[in-house]
């Protein structure tokens, strides 16, 4: 994959002064000169950063007192000229919130959505309702490992299993898995279609958050089409289905008799999802409402 250029000496106005409230006027202005949106939020992390303060800090006024000395201030310059690129703001910090977790993510990454936790608690649900003392996970297209180190983590007697396709992001799933959980996650490089035949017939929970965009559509930021990269969004054929179809099928050869599968799915798919699973043959096929009204995520139960 390619990234965009990266010249950290490209900044063609200063802030006023080293002052905080200063620096953070300027990084909002040049933000917004360019269309960020979210620029006042992606200008509190900005400067939260070097100063190693958190953005909440920033917005109590902590930096209002503070004169950042060259070297911070040359950190925000660099952040805000990448961010005017639209390099993740993310990846500027190398770093994801995600539930109870500081993922570590940068270019080649699929950054976690703050909607995917709705569906990574379906799965700890699922996880602690199995009846099983030690359960068996698989986070299906784990990205940088949101959903199987938030069930690795939470259920700390589980033993969950990643796979990820893409090699740059899998780099960051292999990172992440030995910093928050080296001894029950086992990250896989490789297709779900073949991954862990070991383990079929034995899975208490499947779950996932396959790409499902329709191919030909475009990319839904600039973000995306940049630096994270198209794999992870389009989901196969006309309606962005396809991979959620050889999803349903791998996950009933994976789970055990009554076994549960989760998946996150696009916002207009949950009808289409629940008519994919109950055609497949699995029972109890429900949706869920996230928090914003949404049906984020569809269940169901291996028969």
């Amino acid at each position: 994959m390619t990234t965009p250029a990266n010249d950290p000496t490209d900044t063609t106005d200063r802030p006023a002064s080293n002052r905080g409230p200063d620096v953070l006027e300027w990084a909002i202005r040049e933000l917004e000169s360019v269309g960020i949106p979210w620029a006042v939020s992606d200008a509190q992390i900005i400067l939260a950063h070097p100063l190693g303060l958190r953005r909440d800090d920033i917005r109590a006024g902590a930096a209002d007192g503070v004169e950042l000395s060259e070297e911070q201030l040359a950190t925000v310059l660099d952040f805000v000229e990448r961010r005017k690129r639209r390099e993740p703001i993310q990846f500027l910090t190398g770093k994801a919130f995600f539930r109870q977790l500081e993922l570590a993510v940068g270019p080649g990454a699929y950054i976690p959505r703050r909607e995917t936790e709705f569906v990574a608690q379906l799965a700890i649900d699922a996880l602690r309702a199995s009846g099983v003392e030690r359960p068996i996970a698989i986070d299906v297209g784990s990205g940088v490992g949101a959903i199987a180190l938030s069930m690795a983590t939470e259920v700390p007697a589980s033993t969950v299993y990643a796979v990820e396709i893409v090699p740059e992001t899998y780099e960051w799933l292999r990172r992440n898995c030995e910093a928050f959980a080296p001894d029950n996650t086992h990250p896989f490089l490789g297709d779900m279609a073949d991954a862990f035949p070991e383990l079929d017939g034995r899975v208490d929970v499947v779950a996932g958050n396959p790409p499902w965009i329709p191919d030909g559509d475009d990319s839904p930021t600039p973000e995306v089409a940049l630096w994270v990269g198209e794999h992870h969004i389009h989901g196969g054929g006309s309606d962005g289905m396809d991979t959620m179809r050889a999803l349903s099928k791998r996950a009933l050869e994976l789970l055990k008799p009554g076994g549960a599968f989760v998946t996150e799915h696009g916002i207009s798919q949950a009808a289409r999802v629940r008519a994919l699973l109950e055609s497949d043959g699995w029972l109890d096929v429900r949706s869920h409402v996230d928090p914003t009204g949404i049906e984020r995520a569809t269940t169901a139960r291996r028969p």
